[in-house]
Order: structure tokens, then C-alpha cells, then sequence
């Protein structure tokens, strides 16, 4: 598994803003994150959010990325639009899902599917989350601390 890219946000833009506008907090594109276990990325919003919550930190995968592009003819989105935290290459995030697995030493659970929601379709194009269904990356709970890095696990 390859990480190619590290994002956090201060704030939430989508997340419990149901039938209300997006807000404007930015997604910040990062070399290095702390990872704290049972807490979250240091300095991302869900950091400390609630106990074994199953979103510490997400996934999302470059080829979903690429493929989503083509499909849907965009070219000027960043992964960042997703509000993932890592962006991997290199490694199909389902399958991890409901199992550990250790990326440059530190130790994570997959729990869930990130699901697309609505916002998708505002966030990088229309079509957007009918495509992500099934492919909208993964939610993890942190086991160990470390700071993860972009590059080879």
C-alpha cells in the first residue's frame, strides 16, 4: 500500500449539516499526521469526537479517484474533495474491512465502508455518489500511535 496523499480539517463542512449549506473549513494537505490511538489524527475534526468511534481516520483509494474522473469527465478535483484522510494507492480498501492491518508500523481496525452522501454530487460532480456506492473508501479506528507518512507502507 502506497499512501500518495495526508489531509486534515479543522471543522466539519458536511458531517451533521443535514439540510443546511456545506461550511468552508479547509482540507489541508499534509506530509506527516499524527495518529493517536482510540482518538483520531491530531489536528483533524474528528480528533477526541467519541469513544470507539469507527471514523478516527478514512481511506480512500487514487484508482476510485482516476476512475471517478474519467467516468464522469473532470479533471480539476483534487482527492481532497472526498474529506478523506488517506489517500492510498496500491491496495483494495473493502478487503480490509472487519480486519487489523499495519501501515508504516501503526496499527489499524477496518470497520466500515465510508459511504458516499449526498454532498458528493456538490462536492466534485453530479454522479459523484451513485458511482462511490460500494467504492467510498474506509472508516478505521486508530490501535496503535504513530505518525504516518506519505510513501510505501
Amino acid at each position: 500500500m502506497l499512501v500518495t496523499a495526508l489531509f486534515v480539517s479543522p471543522g466539519h463542512n458536511f458531517f451533521g449539516r443535514y439540510g443546511q449549506d456545506a461550511d468552508t473549513h479547509p482540507t489541508i494537505d499534509v506530509p506527516e499526521v499524527e495518529c493517536v490511538a482510540g482518538q483520531g489524527l491530531r489536528g483533524d475534526r474528528f480528533f477526541g469526537h467519541q469513544e470507539n468511534y469507527r471514523g478516527q481516520i478514512t481511506f480512500f483509494a487514487r484508482e476510485i479517484h482516476d476512475a471517478l474522473c474519467e467516468t464522469l469527465g473532470v479533471s480539476d478535483r483534487s482527492p481532497a474533495v472526498y474529506r478523506r484522510n488517506v489517500i492510498t494507492r496500491d491496495v483494495d480498501l473493502n478487503t480490509l474491512i472487519d480486519h487489523e492491518f499495519e501501515l508504516q508500523g501503526i496499527r489499524f481496525v477496518g470497520v466500515s465502508e465510508c459511504s458516499p452522501c449526498l454532498w458528493m454530487d456538490q462536492a466534485f460532480a453530479p454522479g459523484a455518489e451513485e458511482f462511490l456506492r460500494g467504492r467510498g473508501g474506509l472508516r478505521a479506528r486508530i490501535l496503535t500511535s504513530g505518525t504516518l507518512r506519505l510513501g510505501p507502507a
